[in-house]
């Protein structure tokens, strides 16, 4: 088994097509309280992908709480990190409609970055929803989108407002696009307060 990231909250393993997710044990918590934690994550994460059966995500193949572990199919693609280094040319509006259908589905994913979402086949695929959750909150989608968005920025600043653009065409398809734009740029502009301080 080969070790293919190592996060704060999990350490992911490759063993043939199948990827094997551990919550790795926090020695900072109370061990009561961090296998509650971890245990609670891991059902969460699973029920949530078990959930999201109109996206391109990993399927569930076994979730042992227990030991902490989500077993799931292993999507063969290119991080769209890496993808958007290579200059290929994609439909970036899929992205924004497969997060319009997410939201739609109340389902936030609580960490949209370039290295959660994986180009196969011509699709984006979702993966790592450790930090996902179920709202019905304007502010809650907003943030999602906004997480996306700095993340294109650090990454690729000179190309990020153009596909950022194109995200957000596809994303008209949400039911309460409106108010979760006009959400998403009060967030922004609260971060560049921050940033000025």
């Amino acid at each position: 088994m080969k070790i293919i990231k190592q996060g704060a909250e999990a350490i992911i393993r490759l063993s043939k097509n199948k990827i094997i997710k551990e919550r790795i044990k926090k020695s900072y918590r109370i061990k009561e309280i961090d296998e509650k934690l971890r245990k609670f994550r891991t059902k969460r994460e699973a029920n949530l992908l078990r959930k999201i059966n109109f996206l391109d995500v990993p399927k569930i193949f076994n979730v042992n709480d227990k030991n902490m572990l989500i077993e799931m199919e292993f999507i063969k693609g290119e991080l769209l990190k890496d993808f958007l280094k290579s200059n290929k040319s994609f439909d970036f509006e899929l992205i924004g409609k497969e997060i319009a259908k997410m939201h739609d589905n109340n389902i936030i994913h609580g960490d949209l970055t370039t290295t959660n979402i994986i180009i196969k086949d011509d699709k984006p695929y979702f993966i790592d929803f450790g930090l996902g959750f179920i709202s019905y909150k304007i502010e809650d989608k907003a943030v999602d989108l906004y997480l996306l968005r700095q993340a294109l920025e650090s990454s690729f600043p000179l190309i990020s407002n153009n596909i950022f653009n194109k995200i957000l065409q596809g994303y008209k398809l949400n039911k309460n696009h409106n108010e979760i734009i006009e959400r998403l740029k009060k967030i922004e502009k609260r971060g560049r307060y921050k940033n000025a301080e």
